[in-house]
């Protein structure tokens, strides 16, 4: 090939480069204020630059179509915009409880469940969290379903990270054949259930199997359960790090159920990544926090959902639930305070499924009314949340090359923070969900 034609072909290669380049779909958010970076100080008016599905740049000032020309304007200018909010512990199955609970898990199959956690999963995008952490429902792989519908676009919802079936020792708070007549409990699967070092490995590995993305275990009774053992600790240290260690084995992070201190620190002291509830936290624990840098997810709205069930039926729970039900109240936030005051890295979890789906953000309230201010239960909502799942690469904040997740309020959350109960707008991944005037 003589020089000439070389160069027609290279000119020709470089025109369709450009005209492709000219031609890709570019989406310009511009924004009122903007917290691109919880921790750090939020930016006036900005320009989120999004292109297939990532953003791409973040600008200042408001920037249009002279600069990016055939570009689509999403106009936030009267609004305050924030990263999409992750949700580090929810349930989509159900938010049914106690004897309506109990009812549903006999006479609901399977089929339906799917339909309510698709349900579930639309309230809490709606709601602002485009990233969740869904830690444990029952054992016929809804929620992975759900997360790889999700994932290709077939259905839509927050991006889904699950835990499959949680893990406790029997007769533990994972035993989904508490309160049932044997009859019943026949049909219950036992496959989560371990007693020994060696049959806790293999519960893991059979999750690991399923496809999870993270494992849950409880190593102290839980407030709903229908056990008289109540919220102390329920596992031995030998049986805890080996699902500990089996987990990190995989690559797979462990997330904790733990009310009781001494099921808090048996799981710090094995190596837990994240500690859910936390309720009873002793100084040891404090110690095992900042040594270990697990996270504390406080799960303070759980209370709200309590309080709804029972104001509307006062008989909603058995007895012996109802009575942990009170004492949860009546605990609940003080050992945020001191985590809070000691350093301990929080990450935002609400236990959905307990409460409300689609109310998540109610947490944030109480997470400023027990000592965090508006500013660190965003971040813990965001950069911590993000950090604590493995998704800082794609979540918790607007920056170049991560997903484009955004969400829009009328007012600055940073002054009220239940302004978040209010969102306007969603964004998951450059495509707009939600957009209220």
């Amino acid at each position: 090939m003589t020089p000439l034609p070389r160069l027609a072909t290279a000119l020709t290669t470089a025109l369709l480069a450009s005209t492709a380049a000219l031609a890709a779909p570019v989406t310009l958010v511009q924004a009122g204020k903007l917290l691109d970076k919880p921790g750090q100080a939020p930016r006036g008016a900005s320009t989120v630059v999004i292109e297939n599905g990532k953003v791409s740049a973040v600008l200042d000032g408001h920037v249009g179509t002279d600069r990016y020309p055939g570009a689509q304007i999403v106009d936030l200018r009267a609004s305050f915009v924030l990263p999409g909010l992750i949700d580090s512990h929810v349930h989509l199955v159900s938010d049914r409880a106690g004897a309506e609970g109990a009812l549903a898990n006999v006479n609901t199959n399977a089929a339906a469940w799917a339909y309510e956690a698709e349900q579930n999963a639309r309230k809490t995008l709606n709601a602002g969290f485009t990233t969740v952490r869904n830690l444990g429902d029952g054992p016929d792989g809804i929620t992975l379903a759900l997360r790889d519908a999700i994932n290709k676009g077939w259905v839509q919802g927050p991006r889904i990270l699950d835990a499959g079936m949680p893990i406790s020792t029997t007769s533990g708070h994972m035993d989904g054949r508490l309160g049932y007549a044997d009859w019943v409990q026949h049909g219950i699967t036992e496959d989560n259930l371990c007693d020994s070092a060696e049959s806790c490995r293999r519960a893991v590995r059979k999750q690991i199997g399923r496809g999870v993305d993270v494992i849950k275990i409880a190593t102290t009774g839980g407030v709903n359960s229908r056990v008289g053992a109540g919220v102390a600790k329920q596992m031995f240290d030998d049986e805890a790090k080996a699902l500990v260690d089996t987990a990190h084995l995989y690559g797979k992070k462990v997330a904790v159920h733990a009310h009781g201190e001494g099921g808090i620190n048996l799981a710090l002291a094995a190596g837990a990544d994240s500690i859910e509830h936390g309720t009873l936290l002793d100084d040891e624990g404090i110690r095992l926090f900042l040594k270990s840098g697990a996270y504390y997810v406080p799960t303070l709205s759980t209370i709200n959902g309590y309080k709804e069930r029972i104001a509307a039926n006062p008989n909603a729970y058995e007895p012996d639930v109802r009575a942990k039900i009170d004492w949860r109240i009546g605990i609940t936030g003080k050992a945020l305070k001191v985590a809070h005051a000691k350093g301990v890295k929080i990450a935002f979890g609400t236990d959905a499924g307990v409460s409300k789906h689609g109310r998540n953000a109610d947490e944030f309230e109480l997470m400023v009314q027990y000592g965090m201010s508006p500013m660190e239960a965003i971040k813990a909502a965001t950069v911590n949340a993000a950090d604590l799942l493995g998704v800082s690469s794609v979540a918790g904040t607007l920056e170049a090359g991560k997903a484009a997740d955004l969400i829009a309020v009328a007012a600055d959350p940073l002054k009220d923070v239940t302004e978040l109960k209010r969102v306007k707008f969603v964004m998951a991944g450059g495509q707009v969900v939600k957009a209220e005037r």
